[in-house]
Formats: structure tokens, sequence, C-alpha cells
């Protein structure tokens, strides 16, 4: 029987290029099946969204229920809305043998870590608060104030970095993809992997002549 899936927890600052990055991976071939999960929410679909691409979007009622019933690995009231990530679709995925791919923050990734202790986590950092406001300025999309605010949730983001596992000083773009690429790899190179993914091999290696 192949091995399950790997739990992968990326967070960032914005700005940081986190979601360029999970991108970039997952266009790269793999010889495993990767996946970024699609978390529930309670807010209105924007333009261009879909349902169960995007986002699940479902009522507070139903997401309420949700939470009672236990089947987020993480969720967060954030303005109002409510965001949270699937425990049972992100188990069937990793049942199937798929690396999954949180994107969320480290309070999304405390609460992960308590239930899953074997996930693996990954803080992306911007090569300095310089180049991180004028990633956010050159964007040209939010006002001064929001920028200013946007910072602030940097520095905090920032301060819990010794809670992960790895750090990727997202300077160079390639070099970063690189990092990442390297990340995935030396999880899927685990024994308790290998073992599964390879039993016959080791099975016919060991056996007497």
């Amino acid at each position: 029987m192949a091995a399950p899936g790997n739990l992968f927890i990326l967070s960032a600052p914005s700005g940081a290029g986190k979601s360029s990055l999970i991108s970039a991976l997952l266009k790269q071939p793999s010889e495993r099946a990767m996946q970024v999960s699609v978390s529930h929410t309670t807010r209105d679909p924007r333009p261009g969204e879909i349902n169960g691409q995007h986002y699940h979007f479902v009522t507070v009622e139903k997401f309420k229920q949700q939470i009672e019933q236990k089947e987020f690995y993480e969720y967060a009231e954030v303005f109002g809305n409510y965001y949270g990530t699937s425990e049972t679709a992100i188990d069937a995925q990793l049942a199937q043998g798929i690396d999954v791919f949180l994107d969320i923050d480290w309070q999304g990734a405390q609460q992960v870590r308590m239930k899953k202790p074997d996930v693996t986590t990954i803080f992306i950092s911007p090569p300095s608060k310089q180049e991180l406001e004028n990633r956010l300025t050159s964007r040209g999309q939010d006002s001064e104030q929001v920028i200013k605010e946007r910072m602030a949730q940097a520095k905090a983001e920032c301060s819990h970095y010794q809670e992960f596992d790895y750090i990727i000083v997202n300077d160079d773009f390639d070099q970063a993809l690189a990092d990442l690429t390297t990340i995935v790899n030396n999880q899927r190179l685990k024994r308790s992997q290998q073992v599964q993914n390879h039993q016959l091999l080791f099975k016919e290696l060991l056996a007497n002549d």
C-alpha cells in the first residue's frame, strides 16, 4: 500500500510571495499529486469565484454546525466572516496519497498542529521590511492606511517564525521555489514514507535465497 500524502502548512505576511510560490510549485512535474486545500467560508463569493474551486461557500448556520461537529482542523472569524479548513476533506485527500498544502496564518497553524503533530510547517519571509513595503506598494491596490495596517500585521506574523519547521527567505523567487521543492521532496523521502512505498522491494532484498 502506498504511503499517505503529506500535509504542509505555508504561512507568511501579505506580500512575501507565498501564493505565487505555491502556484509555481503545483505547476512543476511531480511523482505525487499535489493540491491546495479549499477552505470553507461564510463570506459572499467575489466576481469570478467558483464554489468548490476557490472556496466552499456556506451559510453562517452551516459553518457553526460544522464547528459543533468538530469538522475543522482550524477555523477563525475574520472581519465578521468565518473561514475554516475541513478535516474530513483533507484526511480523504491524504489517504489517496495526495500532498496537501494549507495556506493559513500562524494561528491556524497552531490549531492544525494540535490535531496533527506530524504536519510540516513552512514560514515564508520577505528579505527585508523595506522590500515587503515596496511589494505591497507596487501592487497599486491598497491605500497608504491599508499598507500601514498590513505592515503591522506582517510584524505580528513574523514574530511567530520560531514556531515553524522550515523558513524560506523569498529574496530570489527561483531560489525560494527550489527551497520549497526540496522541503517537499525531503518529506517524501523519509523512512516511514519510503518503507510503505517500497514494501515489495525491501521484502525481496531481505528474503532468504
